[in-house]
């Protein structure tokens, strides 16, 4: 009896099961928060919607100020917290590679300003999301444990980053086969042999903590496709050539700071960050009540409405949606793009509809994973978040054929925006060593 137990104690107190264990741990920590800052981000987001609602002019009075203030601490106090997190988690890999610090890109206290200040952000009505922001979290987090390794050789500290990056995917969209294709597509490193099956796990691992906590629900519904049959063509070429396009020209605007530093308006925003953010705001406001309140928040509740009711939506939702995203990205405060880029999609979708025979939630999924797509240029993660979003198994095929239509379009028009964008944070960080 008590040999058995001895080998079953050395077992689990060898050097590769202790490496594991602490990476499991921090699989689950990374899991929790992401969980946590969901369950916040939905809060501010109800909070913004009723208060809205009753007073209509609040917008132009609070949103401005929220971004002031978001943008002041983050400038002042929690600088790499700006934004999405997504290329901040690829400059972080490069770095790391290199040797360099990366507590400036990922660290305990990035991590709790990422979810405190994004979560001030989206009470504030800005279009953005907290999946992006997640990844940096995660990836935060599973930096910070790297440290508790038994052996920190084993496992690279950049290989590290990538997989929490990762698990935040798997963890903030319910998906962990997405947050697997997230890391080998977008993150954009190959895992290292003798690790890549433990560090998988982690993510996966992160994925398992966000269902059981939250359910294994879908992000917004169950879409019902059956029937889908070769008229899916036509729909399909439209939506990856067109999404593709508005994509395309997305990712182009988000990049226009960091193309034409010299601009005026660019230099305006360096010298005065908060001044800019509060301008930024008053747009956002502006573009919401233009919308009717569309364009406010996250684009979560709007575009679950439309998948779930085939609610129909007037010709302008994408356009303000489009730009209000934009704006958000331009004030620097932490937010992501991945929900409202899915929101963007699924508007242009329900507008498109009506110019096929299909029904209309086909083309809104269409159109989601073409414009996620041609943004991230990441055609199979979008493909899968998508597919798993909103239980369309029966749509894989079309779904990733309009991904692979739309990132080739985008590609044309474009650099990859994350990995663009990390030049950005990888040059900042050079300088200051």
């Amino acid at each position: 009896m008590i040999k058995p137990f001895i080998s079953l104690r050395r077992r689990f107190t060898s050097l590769r099961w202790r490496t594991r264990i602490t990476l499991w741990a921090g699989a689950t920590i990374a899991g929790l928060m992401v969980v946590m800052f969901a369950r916040l981000a939905d809060v501010a987001l109800t909070q913004f919607a009723e208060q809205s609602s009753a007073h209509p002019w609040l917008p132009f009075l609070y949103t401005p100020l929220v971004g002031m203030l978001v943008v002041w601490l983050t400038t002042r106090f929690f600088a790499g917290a700006q934004g999405s997190g997504i290329p901040q988690v690829i400059a972080a890999t490069r770095l790391a590679n290199k040797g360099q610090d990366v507590s400036k890109l990922v660290s305990l206290r990035i991590a709790l300003a990422k979810i405190g200040l994004g979560t001030l952000a989206l009470t504030g009505g800005f279009s953005a999301g907290r999946e992006g922001p997640s990844v940096q979290v995660a990836a935060s987090i599973m930096h910070f444990f790297h440290r508790y390794l038994p052996n920190a050789r084993i496992i690279r500290s950049e290989d590290l980053i990538l997989a929490g990056g990762a698990a935040g995917i798997a963890a903030a969209f319910n998906t962990p086969l997405a947050g697997v294709a997230f890391a080998v597509e977008e993150l954009g490193r190959k895992l290292e042999t003798r690790t890549s099956g433990v560090l998988l796990s982690t993510i996966i691992l992160s994925g398992m903590v966000a269902i059981a906590l939250q359910g294994n629900y879908n992000y917004f519904g169950h879409l019902d496709v059956e029937g889908i049959k070769l008229d899916i063509i036509v729909p399909v070429l439209a939506a990856g050539i067109g999404c593709g396009v508005l994509g395309g020209l997305f990712s182009r605007m988000l990049l226009w700071p960091q193309r034409y530093h010299r601009f005026v308006v660019w230099e305006w925003r360096r010298a005065h960050p908060v001044w800019f953010a509060g301008a930024c705001g008053l747009v956002v406001a502006i573009l919401g009540w233009l919308s009717g309140g569309m364009s406010f928040g996250s684009g979560y509740g709007i575009t679950s409405q439309i998948i779930a009711a085939d609610v129909g939506l007037p010709w302008h939702a994408p356009v303000t949606r489009f730009l209000a995203t934009v704006v958000t990205y331009f004030s620097g405060i932490p937010g992501g793009i991945f929900a409202p880029s899915l929101a963007v999609g699924a508007a242009v979708g329900a507008n498109a509809a009506e110019f096929f025979t299909l029904a209309a939630q086909p083309i809104i999924a269409l159109c989601m994973v073409g414009f996620l797509a041609a943004v991230t240029q990441s055609p199979i993660t979008s493909a899968i978040i998508v597919m798993e979003m909103i239980d369309s198994h029966g749509m894989v095929i079309s779904l990733m054929a309009v991904a692979l239509i739309a990132k080739a379009v985008s590609s044309r028009m474009g650099p990859e925006l994350y990995q663009q964008l990390a030049r950005g944070f990888l040059h900042l960080s050079l300088i200051h060593i």
